[in-house]
Formats: C-alpha cells, structure tokens, sequence
C-alpha cells in the first residue's frame, strides 16, 4: 500500500505517476498538441485572477454540494472521459469508477477506455456517464449507444472536437501503442516500472474493452488500430447530434465549445449542458485557454443551457474561479490520472480529497459557506476574466 499521507497536492501525484508509470503512458497524458501553448495557458490562466479575502465571517456549517444536470453531487466536480485510462493503472477505469462513487461525484467512461462499459457498470455509482466519439461506423455508434443504455448511464457526453487529430509529438517520438511494442526502449522503460507491470500482469484488460469483440472485421490488435484511425468522422454535424439525440434519449452534454456561437447551437439542439474545452490543449494549439474563453460563453447562453468546463483544473481554487464565473460544473482529466497512475484508486481518492479541501477552505476564506452563493464579487475588480 502505498503512503500517501505526505502528498498535499495534485502536483505531488504528478511526480509520483511519473516515478511509476511507463514514459509512453505518462506522456499520453501529459502533453498538449504541437507547441502545447494551449495545454500551458489552461494552467496558467487561472491565477491572475485574484481573490478578495473577507474576516470576521461565520465559516462553520459550509457546504459544497450542488447539482450537475439535476444529479446530486459532492461539489461541482466530475471525472473527466479519458482515453487510455486502464494504461496508466491496471483496471484504471474501474478503479476511478469506485474512487468517484465514493466521493459522490460523476465518473465519465471515454469511448477508448481500456475497460469496457459493462466492466465500469459494475462499480459505477448514480453518476456513471458516457462519452461518445462519433465514428464512421453509424452501426457501432448506434449498438454503443444501446450498451451505455444497457449499463445504466444516466447521461451521454458527446465529444465535438475530434473529428481529426491534434499531432501530439512525444505520441509519435514513444511509438505509442496498447499493449507497448516490445521495443527495446520500452523494454528498457518497463523494467523501471516494476509495480505497473505486475498490475497488468494480473488483469486481463489491456485493449479498448468498448470497441475490441464489437466491430465487424476486427480479429487482432493491428486491425483494432488501423480500424480506429480511419473512423474519426471529419463531416461530424449539428444533424448528427440531433440523431445521437433521438437514439439516446436522455440527458445529453456537448463537449468541446469554445465559442458563443457555438455555445448558442449546442442549446438549439436541445442539449442539457454543455463544456467549455479545448481537449485539454491537445486538439486546437494556438485557442485560448477554457477559463479565459468561459466568460463570454456564459454570458452568450444565460440560463438557457447548464455550462460546464473543463481543461486545466488542478485545485480547488481553481473550481472555485470556474465556478464564480459561470461554470456549474467542472472536470477533471490529468489530476485524477495523475492519483490514478501514483496509487490507484487510493490516489485517485487523495486527488478527490485534495481539490475539495482546497474548495471548501478557499471558499470559506472568501466569505461564503455555500457554494450557491459565490460569484464574480468573490474576485478583486481588474483580475478577472482573462482576455
């Protein structure tokens, strides 16, 4: 078991993921497309917004819990959909599923998980969303959609900016593949990594549980990634979410908006909510930053749609900040891949713990004991939104 007693925050988890878990996997996650100057300012964005601190104010009793899309949830926190998750710890994805559920927050399954929807479903809480890649494939989409239904997911995310892929170079430069290539370099890496390699050891999840036994005319890992790399559906259309839509037929949350005038489409085609992002800066290098782009998009949909963001979350602090601004609910990625690749779910519990200590503590320093309560008057004037 691992002490994780001396960690104090998401940076801490960095480090240790980065100790324990193969260069390739650890690079997946942590890297944004060609400069990775968006992947930069999603961070750094967030701290020239500055807070006021109000004394003398009764802290006792706070509180940060909300609803997402009318779920009841611990604070306005969910797990990010990420790729590859179960490559960063064995049973990652079940393990993150637990770890939320715990906590009382969604846990969002990417369409390229390891494990598969019906693997999760079996530790998932009331908050198990899915997220949807739209593929060439309209068949799998439709059986996929079914599945998730089978499961039990309560909303289908449908991710907009994929349609091509940002070039991520350290993906390229690692020959990135699941399982590894036995390359010399990566047998090298993975004899530094003995404890990842016995956890993959003992399980047998170690393809995309979502896609490997459910396509047609995919019999072996080769095919798998070639199929893969030529379904991302480049015509992806406002049309194709409204037919998601129908075959759905639940709550439905648009991923990907940076924009109002996108932000004003996402609410004619009726979704729940949608989220400000740019991938993480690993699509579109050279947008903004989500937190500098959240105001405009807030201020363009009022209270017509639930706005959301993710991108760049690494503290409570900055939940906070997103959530004065207009975001009614926020995501994390790499800081619960990050717990997830340093302990398991025992870290990805810690990154939980962690982001919500600093939540409620900020909170309370700003003079507020409910997160409903909290808005742009927390800020001092001039230090907000960025631009």
């Amino acid at each position: 078991m691992t002490d994780l007693s001396k960690v104090t925050c998401i940076e801490d988890l960095r480090l240790m993921a980065k100790r324990r878990v193969p260069r390739m996997f650890y690079d997946y996650a942590d890297s944004g497309s060609y400069t990775e100057s968006t992947y930069r300012a999603n961070q750094t964005d967030f701290a020239p917004i500055l807070f006021k601190q109000r004394v003398a104010i009764n802290m006792e009793g706070r509180s940060t819990a909300t609803t997402m899309i009318g779920q009841p949830v611990s604070m306005p926190v969910a797990i990010a959909p990420t790729g590859l998750t179960g490559m960063q710890h064995a049973d990652g994805e079940i393990a993150a599923a637990r770890a939320a559920r715990k906590f009382g927050i969604p846990f969002t399954l990417s369409t390229m998980s390891i494990c598969s929807i019906e693997d999760v479903a079996q530790h998932a809480g009331p908050g198990f969303w899915f997220q949807l890649y739209v593929m060439r494939d309209r068949d799998f989409i439709e059986r996929l959609i079914d599945r998730a239904k089978a499961a039990g997911c309560t909303a289908l995310v449908i991710t907009l900016d994929l349609q091509i892929l940002g070039q991520r170079h350290k993906d390229i430069k690692n020959g990135l593949s699941t399982p590894p290539k036995p390359t010399i370099a990566n047998l090298i890496n993975l004899a530094t990594k003995p404890r990842w390699c016995f956890g993959m050891l003992g399980t047998p999840r170690r393809k995309f549980g979502n896609i490997h036994g459910h396509v047609k005319g995919v019999t072996d890992m080769s095919n798998l990634g070639a199929w893969t790399a030529g379904q991302f559906d480049p015509r992806l259309n406002w049309g194709d979410v409204e037919w998601i839509k129908k075959r759905w037929g639940g709550k439905i949350i648009i991923k990907g908006i940076m924009e109002p005038e996108d932000a004003r489409l996402a609410v004619d085609s009726g979704a729940d909510a949608l989220i400000v992002s740019n991938h993480g800066g690993r699509q579109l290098d050279g947008a903004p930053s989500a937190i500098a782009a959240l105001p405009a998009i807030v201020d363009a949909v009022g209270n017509q749609i639930e706005v959301h963001m993710d991108s760049g979350i690494r503290s409570g602090q900055d939940v906070l900040k997103a959530w004065a601004l207009g975001a009614r609910g926020t995501y994390i990625g790499r800081a619960f891949l990050w717990g997830l690749g340093a302990a398991g779910e025992a870290g990805v519990s810690k990154a939980l713990e962690i982001i919500h200590k600093e939540l409620d503590t900020t909170m309370a320093f700003c003079g507020h004991t409910r997160i409903g309560t909290v808005d742009q008057s927390i800020f001092r004037a001039g230090t907000y939104p960025v631009t």
